[in-house]
């Protein structure tokens, strides 16, 4: 098979699943909004071109060169949303905040990073404010990214109180990997959720929650969550 033939194969398999993923969406959401975040990290640009081909706009990715690198290669895309979802540290986010169209920084985590992440935003930003969504380590895996959820109210007031470019939209988790759904729901999710309701309780504000991935995101739809981060299924297993 030609390259020619390869890429176009490849194009319609990457609109055949985004299509397959939002039909296991919206049944499942029941006419809920749900945002669906395809998750792009170690894909070419071409992958990501060839999904807003297919009318997808919002994606995800883990690594701040690649996010910069392909938000440059793809700013004529003027409508694409990137949200970043990798690890956050606070000397890496002067880098971050040259990304072309940054929509959403999933992954805040701590004072430091909310203040370097302002101030960033300040410098480069190329819209007024940026969207945060207060990681959680509802795990309390030692080597896994996030506040604790005991941190999540004192975050959020700093960052609503103190940075005045960001805006607070929501909470974010990932959880342990490889729960057994057999169990139960997920308890890192029930915490996400105890979480999501304390601060909306606190800073009387509508919030996101963002969890689920690939294996899960249907079941993390029917915990409430608004928002999904989908990679393999839509782009195939990373090399």
């Amino acid at each position: 098979m030609s390259v020619f033939f390869r890429r176009l194969s490849l194009m319609a398999s990457i609109r055949d699943n985004l299509s397959a993923i939002r039909e296991e969406i919206s049944k499942t959401s029941k006419g809920e909004n749900v945002r669906l975040v395809a998750v792009s990290k170690t894909k070419p640009a071409s992958d990501i071109e060839a999904a807003h081909q297919a009318g997808h706009r919002v994606f995800g990715e883990n690594y701040i060169n690649e996010l910069v690198e392909k938000s440059h290669s793809l700013s004529h895309l003027s409508d694409i949303e990137w949200h970043f979802i990798g690890n956050l540290q606070k000397k890496n986010c002067p880098k971050l905040t040259t990304c072309k169209n940054l929509s959403v920084v999933e992954t805040v985590d701590s004072v430091k990073v909310a203040q370097a992440l302002n101030n960033g935003w300040k410098k480069n930003g190329d819209r007024p404010s940026l969207d945060v969504f207060l990681q959680v380590n509802t795990s309390k895996e030692p080597q896994k990214s996030g506040c604790l959820p005991e941190e999540v109210i004192s975050l959020a007031d700093f960052v609503v109180g103190e940075c005045d470019v960001l805006q607070l939209k929501g909470v974010m988790t990932i959880g342990a990997f490889g729960y057994d759904w057999s169990l139960g729901d997920n308890p890192d999710f029930i915490e996400l959720l105890k979480c999501h309701s304390q601060l909306k309780e606190h800073l009387n504000m509508d919030l996101e929650i963002s969890m689920g991935m690939s294996d899960d995101f249907c079941k993390a739809i029917e915990m409430g969550s608004t928002n999904v981060r989908v990679g393999s299924r839509i782009f195939g297993a990373r090399s």
